[in-house]
């Protein structure tokens, strides 16, 4: 089971949203993929711990919760999407503005996946589907290592994608600033469909 989930996960981590689009930012900063990937990834541990101490199917269960999770990340999204559309990164060596704070850059990432309450509602639905109660260990203790799978795959494709936009777009600033503002209007592309699809949920 842990085979099968492997692969799914790892299609699922393939496909560009919210999380590529901030690896490709940091990708342009000096220094920022690791604390940026980092960030991103302390965001799914905190959501793997939820579901598997039960907490999530809880907040799922109860839309008011819900709903708030969802504008709240949302809200989110559509600030930083924005910022990055009006003042798209460009390919820095060694400027303040580059090198940033590992806080800041770890903060950001955890906030991109850890409020993204699509990520939460993934890991309730997916998550379970390959759990077996008649397995050698419990079933949180599955979802546990589930989620370790999940974010293994994250840090090794969502550190690809910044390292590579880096060195692919480092000496090509005019489409580093390009691929910057696409990063940001996806960002709040998806801002903007979480409360729709939030809506049409209830």
């Amino acid at each position: 089971m842990l085979t099968a989930f492997w692969v799914v996960s790892f299609s699922l981590v393939m496909t560009p949203g919210a999380d590529w689009a901030y690896a490709i930012s940091a990708g342009m900063r000096d220094r920022a993929v690791m604390p940026a990937v980092s960030g991103m990834l302390l965001g799914y541990v905190m959501i793997t711990l939820v579901v598997a101490a039960g907490v999530g199917a809880l907040v799922a269960s109860v839309p008011a919760v819900l709903s708030v999770l969802t504008v709240l990340g949302a809200g989110y999204l559509l600030w930083l999407g924005a910022n990055i559309l009006v003042h798209p990164p460009v390919p820095t060596a060694g400027s303040e503005e580059g090198s940033g704070t590992w806080s800041g850059w770890v903060m950001r990432g955890f906030a991109v996946s850890g409020m993204n309450p699509k990520a939460l509602l993934l890991f309730l639905a997916l998550l379970p589907q390959f759990t077996s109660r008649d397995g050698a260990w419990p079933v949180s203790a599955q979802i546990t290592a589930m989620g370790l799978v999940q974010i293994v795959n994250c840090a090794l494709v969502y550190s690809l994608v910044g390292i590579g936009s880096g060195i692919v777009l480092r000496t090509r600033p005019q489409l580093a600033r390009r691929i910057g503002q696409v990063s940001g209007a996806a960002m709040i592309v998806i801002a903007l469909a979480l409360p729709v699809e939030q809506f049409l949920k209830v």
